[in-house]
């Protein structure tokens, strides 16, 4: 008997909402770790120890984006198989996937650790705080594997349309990482390898958490098989590779602009890591909104609902705008505390007010992007993903920031990635929404 997938009937914008609300609680825990992290370590008084979190950061930007590049071809295969009505496959496909997936960060972990010093250098991080980052790395990117695990579990959930339970997965992870944060860090006096600890810990929690709802709730992994790898490898590579130069586009713009902001001192690298990790907890929604809105699409993709597929692009861009606004006025009205909570002052006080003021409202297009990129990696067009992410990224960010800070010092590498990225938004929304035309979509 076929089971009929749960985004085949009922609001498009209702399932919109309440994929992207459960996605945003649980993806923001994941990055508020982090945040809570930064926050503790800054209160050891040592602001190198911060500024070699946002020099980590810039590369476990790189492995993180990675999963989740992988994680997205997940979530694609095995809606695509519950939306065509074929249960069975979708678990060996979802079994797959979680090994594969696996395979890939572990390779990835390994070229992260015996290059982490090099990597390091090149955005510029130098002496003691150099070798705070690299110590960090060499703790916390071995348990990428460990997370995979968790970040595949919690798209088989997607896929599956259970977004509560895929909300709790990162939920309790988050919350594991919040209790341990202060006693690791400050009152165990670990320092810099508390912080890595709670990492540690809260990825192990995502996988065991994520296992438990996908396996005992919904019997969603079949036995592993040789058969079913070898299957599934070719659809999800397809995917996989160019979701995967999608994600990573945006750790590479990154690193970027880390090295443009080096070029100004500790003190606004120190602010560049607050504003790094302050982007993806307020905006959790609209990173969220991508991989949420993904099990839509490939449900109704797999089961031939064109016309829902246009329903659903346009209400994800309404619900976008939305949240920016809401996130944005939240920002503006709390950057006098953030800035006094962190400790930032001169160069660092005027990134991150950049940020708080005017890089924060380009997201209302930002988002676009995102958008877009879930429909084009869902609908059988991951390319364009990439296409339009490494023209933000690759090919537009680090001219636009070296203009950016040769007219307002540290504060103008902020002011070029909101332009940049508003500009690649908006085109990135009118090129999809002309493919869904030509899908015929749109009356």
């Amino acid at each position: 008997m076929k089971k009929q997938g749960r985004f085949l009937t009922g609001s498009t914008m209702g399932h919109v909402v309440r994929m992207t609300l459960t996605g945003a609680v649980g993806i923001t825990f994941i990055f508020l770790v982090d945040l809570a992290n930064l926050f503790w370590v800054s209160k050891v008084g040592d602001p190198k120890l911060v500024a070699a979190m946002g020099y980590a950061f810039a590369i476990q930007f790189f492995s993180i984006s990675t999963g989740i590049g992988l994680m997205i071809a997940s979530t694609a295969l095995v809606s695509r198989q519950i939306g065509m009505g074929d249960h069975e496959r979708a678990r060996h496909e979802a079994t797959s996937a979680m090994i594969i997936t696996v395979l890939c960060q572990t390779v990835v972990a390994v070229v992260v650790i015996v290059f982490r010093y090099p990597l390091l250098d090149m955005v510029g991080a130098t002496a003691e705080t150099l070798e705070h980052a690299a110590r960090y790395l060499l703790l916390t990117i071995p348990s990428l594997t460990v997370m995979a695990v968790g970040l595949v579990g919690s798209a088989i959930l997607r896929a599956e349309g259970d977004g509560m339970r895929s909300m709790f997965v990162t939920l309790s992870a988050g919350v594991v990482a919040m209790v341990i944060d202060p006693v690791l860090i400050l009152w165990l006096g670990m320092g810099l390898d508390g912080a890595s600890l709670v990492i540690n810990i809260s990825r192990l929690v995502l996988a065991i958490v994520a296992l438990r709802f996908a396996i005992g709730t919904h019997d969603m992994l079949a036995r592993p098989a040789l058969w079913a790898i070898r299957r599934s490898a070719k659809p999800f590579f397809a995917i996989a590779i160019p979701a995967i130069l999608t994600q990573i586009s945006t750790p590479f713009g990154n690193y970027l602009l880390t090295g443009a902001i080096a070029n100004f001192g500790d003190s606004a690298v120190a602010a560049w890591a607050v504003v790094n990790r302050l982007t993806v907890v307020a905006f959790g929604g609209i990173f969220a909104l991508s991989g949420a809105v993904g099990g839509i699409f490939g449900q109704n993709f797999g089961a031939g609902n064109i016309e829902r597929l246009r329903c659903t692009y346009r209400d994800a861009l309404i619900f976008c705008a939305g949240y920016t606004v809401l996130a944005w006025a939240v920002l503006m009205l709390t950057a006098p505390h953030v800035v006094r909570g962190f400790g930032l002052s001169g160069q660092g006080a005027d990134v991150y007010n950049a940020f708080a003021f005017v890089g924060a409202g380009a997201f209302i297009l930002v988002g676009a992007l995102f958008v877009s990129n879930a429909a084009f990696n869902n609908l059988g067009k991951p390319t364009r993903s990439t296409a339009a992410n490494w023209l933000r990224d690759g090919v537009l960010t680090l001219p636009a920031a070296l203009l950016g800070a040769a007219w307002f010092g540290a504060p103008g590498v902020v002011y070029a990635q909101s332009v940049v990225g508003a500009l690649v938004g908006v085109l990135a929304a009118i090129w999809c929404w002309r493919f869904i035309v030509g899908m015929g979509v749109a009356r």
